[in-house]
């Protein structure tokens, strides 16, 4: 199954079932603009759902830790980078996190985003003092086997997250106003939390030439997904315009250089040892296409992005660590 299959089989296939691993159903409240779903907003506004914390300025917007090869301390610093997790999470939140969880690969094949990564940003959010944390994405490939495969359900779980499995009935129509993305089915348990984290993973991908943050807000979408690939980088501005995370980790501890976004040869990926934590998801994306060797103005949804003020494609101008 290549990247322009839809996803609509595969929710079909887990069918009204609606599985949720881990615990109980998404509970948490709402965090609509005055819209909210299926509602008109003014002409021409673009709806945005905004999970960012204000954190003044001065503060560093992008954290690269380098300095292990472990998964999760590198998680940690990069993280602790930015200020530590507590900056971002208050006690009671219902923190979402979206991870790559898009094919039926094992975390070799670094096709997913690695589940010690994720593991982690659970872990954290927790010790931040959240109330709950959800785990989950609207896979490409069969979402049972995805979500095992990955090793993503197991380690999550593990951690006492709610891993939810999508299902038709969690998508919701709304009018999300873009230039390509106009009404939409989107994945209510996304945008029902207090906290959003995007734990993308860095790699290459055959029709918009670098995966990462902004593209995997593509697990946002129900339908016809395979539609918005005739016009892809436009698609990714528009997603990345209306999620705005409360912070970006950029698993990048293994990297796919080629035949992305599934590879499926381990020869394709290399051991790269890097998380870098962002506040800026354009920024993040422009340092990680130097990972895979490509120029970041050949990759159109940045420009995009950076011309919609979403963020800096010019990521060596913001103020970043490395540790």
């Amino acid at each position: 199954m290549s990247g322009a299959d839809d996803r609509r089989d595969a929710l079909k296939r887990i069918g009204a079932a609606g599985l949720v691993l881990g615990g109980a159903a998404v509970t948490a409240k709402l965090r609509y603009d005055a819209g909210g779903f299926g509602l008109a907003t003014p002409s021409g506004e673009r709806q945005v759902r905004d999970f960012r914390e204000d954190v003044g300025d001065g503060a560093v917007q992008m954290a690269i830790a380098k300095s292990s090869t472990d998964a999760a301390e590198l998680t940690r610093k990069a993280i602790e980078g930015l200020g530590g997790m507590k900056k971002f999470i208050s006690r009671g939140d219902i923190v979402a996190i979206k991870p790559n969880i898009g094919w039926d690969r094992m975390p070799v094949h670094a096709a997913n985003t690695n589940p010690h990564v994720v593991a982690e940003v659970v872990r954290l959010a927790f010790d931040a003092g959240a109330k709950e944390v959800v785990v989950t994405d609207a896979s490409c490939n069969e979402p049972n086997r995805c979500f095992q495969r990955s090793g993503i359900w197991r380690a999550a779980h593990a951690l006492g997250a709610t891993v939810v499995l999508p299902a038709e009935h969690r998508f919701r129509s709304l009018r999300m106003k873009g230039e390509v993305l106009d009404e939409w089915p989107v994945y209510t348990p996304l945008v029902n939390a207090d906290k959003v984290i995007n734990v993308p993973v860095a790699k290459h991908h055959n029709l918009s030439k670098f995966t990462a943050a902004m593209k995997n807000w593509y697990g946002l979408l129900g339908g016809r997904r395979n539609r918005l690939h005739q016009n892809i980088d436009v698609s990714i501005a528009d997603l990345a315009t209306f999620m705005r995370p409360t912070m970006t980790i950029m698993d990048a501890t293994r990297v796919l250089l080629r035949n992305g976004p599934q590879g499926g040869n381990i020869d394709d990926a290399k051991d790269m040892h890097q998380v870098v934590a962002s506040l800026d998801q354009v920024a993040c994306d422009a340092y990680g296409t130097t990972l895979i060797g490509e120029k970041v103005e050949n990759v159109k949804y940045l420009k995009m992005g950076h011309e919609r003020g979403i963020g800096n494609m010019n990521w060596q101008q913001l103020k970043y660590v490395e540790v």
